[in-house]
């Protein structure tokens, strides 16, 4: 093939028109090279996920906390907590802690 034929092809013709390749080289700029590509709005996208799956499991655990917070104001409830969590008793009494070990057989 010489480069007479070469140019009456229809599909080099399409190519080679300026206009075509203005937008070849615009798509791909926009979409690789640019600051707001493509790549860099997935990046993103991912990232805002991950901070909205945060969010919710932040505002889960500030209710939990503010549950936790409401039975405390009880005194008889804030007294049971403190003996559970941080082993602490009244002067006339005495506690025994007992654990459990567990034996694994193979």
């Amino acid at each position: 093939m010489n480069i007479k034929k070469l140019k009456e092809n229809k599909l080099i013709r399409i190519i080679s028109n300026k206009y075509v390749i203005i937008l070849v080289v615009f798509i791909v700029w926009m979409g690789f090279f640019d600051e707001n590509s493509f790549i860099n709005h997935r990046e993103l996208d991912e990232e805002i996920d991950k901070l909205e799956n945060a969010n919710e499991y932040y505002k889960k655990q500030i209710d939990a906390d503010q549950k936790i917070i409401n039975n405390l104001n009880d005194p008889d409830s804030l007294e049971k907590y403190a003996r559970e969590e941080y082993k602490m008793k009244k002067d006339n009494e005495d506690i025994y802690i007992i654990e459990y070990d567990t034996i694994e057989e193979d």
